[in-house]
């Protein structure tokens, strides 16, 4: 067994003993209220997403309510959300594409999600995992951060940590994981001010540089 392969199954045994079963944090209720929800979240806290979403959804919760309104009328729901101009934008064309090109449901894979305005390969993966239940392993800042930290990739960008993690964890587990390490990240490992020694995993002697 690989020293990654020795990290990855510590991370998950003390994954699962802090997160058994763990939720997403952006709040949503269809495929297209968690793509809507996860364009927005971007240089965002989910906190203030869902706040923003709570206003928006009353008014457009499907694609062809969306594609209805003008990109003022949603920026007026999320202008406190950063890039908000932007997101109003990708929104507004979003929801005409998908009424326009998918009968207005959300596509169930990669190559039509990522034909979507506002859509990259990670909200892709998001709504592929967390709508569809369809293994996939979305490195959002907090991941990438927690991989390169704990040694499990030194890929320098997104791609090539995503592929280090789907080897180093079965795909059963991916979607799962993926939010563990967000809860994790979160709540004891942080960014700025982290003391390892308080880290139930950077205080472990196999993390210890």
């Amino acid at each position: 067994m690989t020293d990654k392969k020795k990290k990855a199954e510590i991370i998950g045994r003390i994954f699962d003993e802090y997160f058994p079963d763990p939720k997403p944090t952006l709040i949503f209720y269809s495929p297209f209220t968690l793509l809507t929800a996860v364009v927005l979240s971007a240089q965002c806290t989910d906190e203030r997403v869902n706040s923003a979403t709570a206003e928006l959804f009353k008014i457009a919760d499907t694609p062809e309510k969306m594609a209805g309104l003008s990109q003022e009328d949603i920026f007026k729901c999320i202008y406190k959300l950063g890039l908000a101009k932007n997101k109003a934008k990708f929104l507004s064309l979003m929801a005409k594409q998908l009424v326009e090109n998918f009968d207005g449901d959300v596509p169930s894979n990669f190559k039509d999600l990522e034909s979507l305005s506002g859509v990259g390969h990670k909200t892709a993966s998001v709504v592929m995992a967390q709508a569809f239940g369809i293994p996939a392993f979305p490195v959002d800042t907090h991941i990438f951060r927690l991989a390169r930290r704990w040694g499990l990739s030194d890929g320098n960008d997104v791609k090539k940590v995503e592929e280090d993690l789907k080897e180093l964890f079965p795909s059963r587990d991916w979607n799962r994981r993926h939010i563990q390490f967000i809860s994790f990240g979160r709540r004891f490992c942080k960014a700025a001010g982290h003391k390892p020694e308080l880290c139930p995993i950077c205080s472990l002697p196999e993390f210890q540089s």
